[in-house]
């Protein structure tokens, strides 16, 4: 089945920035939508931002001019880059491939933004 494995996440203080990793394998990358979900302790999980096959991508309000997601096939990797960090933003990061109604998930990353 799909593996996917994140990874950059830690500790930022307030205004800096992180780049999260999501390495994929057993999936033929290119035919997926990526994405990239949250979720803070108490609350549902939320999609951040989603990337698909065409490069078409999609952001919660809350990120958008914040947050970047990119993809390379040819890697079978998907990035976040998150700017202008907020401590809001404190979470568990997941990475998730989405084909029709399957959809595989990472472990997850924590994030946190504290001074």
């Amino acid at each position: 089945q799909v593996q996917l494995v994140e990874s950059g996440g830690g500790l930022v203080q307030p205004g800096g920035s992180l780049r999260l990793s999501c390495a994929a394998s057993r999936i033929i990358f290119g035919i997926y939508t990526m994405g990239w979900y949250r979720q803070a302790p108490g609350k549902q999980r939320e999609l951040v931002a989603s990337i698909q096959i065409d490069g078409i991508t999609n952001y919660v309000d809350s990120v958008k001019g914040r947050f970047t997601i990119s993809r390379d096939n040819a890697k079978k990797m998907v990035y976040l880059q998150m700017n202008s960090l907020k401590p809001e933003d404190t979470a568990v990061y997941y990475c998730n491939a989405a084909l029709g109604a399957s959809n595989s998930w990472g472990q997850g990353t924590q994030v946190t933004v504290s001074s």
